[in-house]
């Protein structure tokens, strides 16, 4: 084995995903694919389970997981002991608060990796260099950089009722106890609805959102990644299907840090390979005979 399937490795165990685990890594989903069946041969064990949504550690990846990152974490220590000391530059990053943890990670990677910068990070609404933020938030003066698509889902205690349903409506929620967040999107869901709706709380942010709802306070309508992310609540599709899509915005009139620049192309360049694959894939259903 090697560190770079080591990392793929990781990529995949954060994500649950080979797809995102390889926009994370900047590199193509066979990429991950080889390095996974390559570990699991030479460890003798399965590492991971596929399912339709995704992956899921086995027994065998949680206990492989530690000692991956272990090794990861000091070759990059090793590689680093020895560098020269660069000058770095500040680049201030603002991040909206409903970023869920696994793809802020993946973001910030390539940008905490490099010794040239000393990276700040600031709320959405602050002055800054770029922006992570939904793109109903992008100013006038900013271009934007797709980065995914998300769809909204509902995120609810193990033991409501409404768990027995599998998909929700916003007449389902008339008198539930609900866990508001501030974002335009879950009014789009609810709709002339709202007016019956029951506040239980008020969070400040997705983690804290998931506490109450974890708690048995209410139920939270939050971004899938958000609710997949978390093992204390269940996940229901709501019947509006209400997405947002997540970019990289930066000014036009203000020239970016190379950080950056880098970042953007390798955004720009990962958009155009999934858009062509996608128009790929859409050609094929339609040329393939129906049965």
């Amino acid at each position: 084995m090697d560190i770079r399937e080591l990392r793929y490795f990781a990529a995949v165990y954060r994500a649950r995903n080979l797809t995102a685990a390889a926009r994370a890594c900047f590199v193509s989903q066979p990429s991950i694919s080889t390095a996974i069946t390559n570990l699991e041969a030479e460890l003798g064990t399965t590492l991971f389970i596929r399912h339709k949504k995704g992956v899921a550690p086995t027994a065998s990846a949680e206990q492989f997981h530690a000692l991956a990152r272990r090794i990861i974490d000091e070759s990059d220590a090793a590689r680093s002991l020895f560098r020269k000391q660069a000058t770095r530059t500040t680049v201030t990053l603002g991040l909206m608060r409903t970023l869920d943890v696994p793809r802020t990670i993946a973001l910030l990677k390539p940008l905490t990796a490099r010794s040239d910068i000393a990276l700040r990070l600031v709320g959405s609404d602050e002055r800054a260099d770029a922006r992570i933020i939904s793109k109903s938030m992008l100013r006038a003066d900013e271009h934007f950089v797709a980065l995914w698509s998300e769809r909204y889902v509902a995120a609810l205690p193990p033991s409501h009722p409404l768990t027995l349903k599998e998909k929700l409506r916003a007449a389902d929620l008339a008198g539930a106890a609900m866990i508001d967040r501030c974002h335009c999107e879950q009014s789009q869901f609810f709709g002339r609805a709202a007016q019956r709706r029951q506040t239980a709380a008020i969070a400040q942010s997705e983690d804290w959102a998931m506490a109450l709802v974890a708690a048995g306070i209410g139920i939270a309508i939050v971004p899938e990644g958000v609710a997949r992310g978390n093992p204390d609540v269940a996940v229901r599709e709501i019947e509006v299907k209400v997405k947002r899509e997540v970019g990289l915005a930066y000014r036009a009139s203000v020239p970016l840090a190379d950080a950056l620049k880098d970042l953007v192309g390798k955004l720009q360049k990962q958009r155009r390979k999934h858009d062509r694959i996608a128009r790929q894939r859409s050609v094929r259903k339609t040329l393939s005979p129906s049965r």
